[in-house]
């Protein structure tokens, strides 16, 4: 018995669908290509299933797209013979979309055409894209090797919810049809499909076929007989895969187009690589780098990877075992010889050729990147604005090429001041002192912070450049990136700043004179503080500022500390080491204090406003105001 239900969208769903159908478009015809592509990708899909059962294709192993038109009933239609979809299928695919989407997501849209435009492509909703130029979209579809008697019907308007009918269906596949808008009606025209077929569709290795119709007979020039002609079905693309070609052959408009075919991205790419591999591996790749960044590039649970072809039978879709993590911002394929077709993803995983195939992957998009930051610096800051937290993630994750993802990594640094990160290691190891061998840094809450840090004095003093951490994910890299072309990554918040050759011989006596003189006010101090502190000491950093706090050697920083507290870990008790600075007026006063209360008060005070500088935060704030007032009250005396 036919079932027919009708099922609401989820909020956010009918939120982007009112957003796609009542914005302003640059470029509409953008639906074809998406529809195209996914019809190509059932077909792909079917293709390989049948490998293991043939039976799948019912006796019809030509695969196809067809795309016809009713200019009367103002129509579009898109079929395919491809993998098709049951009923279950159908609900979750085209009734759940976007699944990690949140308002958020929404509220930062700006409504201006142009960057609505790159929607599709950024959301992954190429199927929706229908709604574009449809007022109602209706979807038959039956799944391969099913009963004629399960096919189903799914019908929407796009306000809010859509229907389901079970239908009888005698072919496998889907077929979409598309009841346009009364201004749409352009694309009922078939010279107009036709044109958007060859610009967008013409490397889809599946044939996309338009119907010709065909010709009476007639009489020649010359009066010769030219016999009449059937209509007949007519691919209009190559239906070659691009990958397979010489690259000499494929122009960069083709390149972009396979990009946006394989990506469902609106925007080009930034930078491509395609290389055919031949000797121990066989394979063919094609990487790209995107120019724009997926909105949901940080969700855990969003899948990436490469296509994986093998001898140019689809297999599946994000074969994440070909790319690290870290790089999982790159989008293209792979087309191996060498690969089983049986594979699975588990044996991906453990499979030999696998890693050599990964660890080339790997080499080539590096090399890549290196090749764009040498020769366009500019492009290179482009994709380091997108990508740079997401490559940050590289040291911890891939040892082997840690030195080549630290030469690509960019920072702000005290050279300019400037929050832009545009700083290299290499760079900063061309611009060091003469007998500097450390790489000095700042890891702190914001630019601001870092960049006004009283850990800095000296070394601006002294004209040592500071490379100026203020992103999250920096605590976690530098505890992986340890040093880079043997030169040791220092922290000025961290034990001593072990200045070596850069300290003159008359700084350090001056230093050592300061500490000789001040070991009773240092013990004074120890006294005062007790268990809030785990050691005092006089500063070899500070030139402005009375006191700052720093993390000892082999102990948790201040930043690591708060990551591990915003994931909810448990954090070992630590006390940090006091730091002050005899030479400054507030604590030469507190060197003369007689009354050890009021000496007491006065190292608290230091301390609380030390730690708040360093953390941006105290543990209890209300006692940080007390003591203050009660040391101005008593300054008014």
């Amino acid at each position: 018995m036919s079932q027919q239900e009708t099922h609401g969208f989820q909020t956010e769903v009918k939120q982007l669908l009112h957003l796609m159908i009542h914005s302003l478009y640059s470029n509409k015809e953008i639906f074809l290509r998406e529809l195209v592509s996914n019809a190509a990708d059932a077909a792909d899909k079917l293709r390989y299933l049948a490998l293991s059962d043939d039976s799948l294709y019912e006796g019809n192993g030509e695969l196809r797209v067809r795309i016809s038109t009713d200019k009367e009933k103002g129509t579009v239609t898109i079929s395919d013979n491809g993998i098709g979809m049951t009923r279950d299928g159908v609900i979750e695919h085209l009734g759940t979309i976007a699944k990690s989407g949140t308002k958020e997501f929404f509220n930062n849209l700006s409504g201006e055409a142009s960057k609505d435009s790159q929607l599709i492509g950024q959301f992954g909703v190429g199927f929706y894209s229908a709604f574009i130029v449809a007022k109602k979209v209706t979807v038959r579809t039956r799944a391969a090797g099913s009963d004629v008697a399960q096919g189903v019907l799914w019908e929407s308007e796009g306000e809010g919810s859509f229907d389901v009918e079970t239908i009888t269906k005698n072919e496998r596949g889907t077929e979409i049809t598309l009841h346009l808008r009364d201004e749409e009606t352009e694309f009922a025209d078939d010279f107009r499909l036709r044109s958007i077929i060859t610009k967008y569709s013409d490397h889809i290795s599946v044939p996309v076929e338009m119907f010709e119709e065909g010709t009476p007979e007639s009489e020649g020039p010359d009066g010769e007989k030219i016999e009449a002609t059937e209509g007949a079905w007519k691919a209009m693309n190559k239906a070659t895969a691009l990958w397979t070609r010489n690259k000499s052959d494929i122009s960069d408009e083709e390149y972009q187009e396979f990009y946006k075919h394989i990506s469902h991205d609106y925007s080009d790419a930034l930078k491509w690589s395609h290389n055919r591999v031949e000797g121990k591996q066989e394979y063919t790749s094609l990487l790209y780098i995107p120019s724009k960044a997926p909105f949901d590039m940080w969700n855990r649970d969003s899948k990436h990877g490469l296509k994986l072809f093998v001898q140019r039978v689809f297999i599946m879709d994000d074969a994440e075992q070909f790319m690290p993590t870290y790089l999982r911002f790159v989008k293209g394929l792979i087309d191996s010889n060498d690969l089983p077709l049986n594979v699975s993803r588990e044996i991906l995983q453990d499979n030999q050729i696998t890693k050599a195939l990964r660890q080339g992957m790997t080499k080539r998009v590096l090399g890549m990147l290196e090749k764009m930051a040498k020769n366009d610096p500019e492009q290179y800051q482009t994709f380091w604005a997108e990508f740079g937290q997401v490559l940050k993630e590289g040291p911890a994750e891939d040892f082997a090429n840690k030195e080549k993802i630290a030469g690509l990594l960019r920072f702000a640094s005290t050279n300019d001041n400037s929050a832009a990160t545009t700083v290299s290691l290499d760079d900063y190891i061309e611009r060091m002192k003469e007998g500097q061998d450390k790489i000095y840094y700042i890891v702190a809450d914001s630019h601001d912070a870092a960049v006004n840090s009283p850990h800095l004095e000296l070394l601006r003093k002294k004209g040592i450049e500071v490379l100026l951490m203020s992103e999250r994910i920096d605590e976690w890299l530098i505890n992986h990136l340890t040093e880079y072309k043997d030169k040791k990554m220092h922290s000025v918040t961290r034990g001593d700043l072990e200045l070596g050759e850069l300290e003159d011989e008359a700084d350090k006596q001056e230093q050592e004179k300061v500490a000789e003189e001040a070991k009773p006010l240092v013990e004074r101090v120890k006294e005062a503080l007790k268990d809030k502190v785990s050691d005092v000491k006089v500063t070899t950093r500070l030139t402005d500022t009375p006191a700052c706090v720093v993390a000892g050697e082999g102990e948790m920083s201040t930043q690591m500390i708060k990551l591990m507290q915003a994931a909810g870990q448990p954090v070992p008790e630590s006390k940090p080491t006091f730091e002050i600075n005899p030479t400054h007026p507030l604590v030469e006063r507190l060197t003369n204090e007689p009354d050890e209360q009021l000496f007491t008060d006065w190292s608290n005070l230091l301390l609380q406003q030390a730690l708040l500088s360093e953390k941006g935060s105290l543990a209890d704030p209300s006692e940080f105001i007390k003591l203050m007032n009660q040391m101005l009250m008593a300054g008014l005396k």
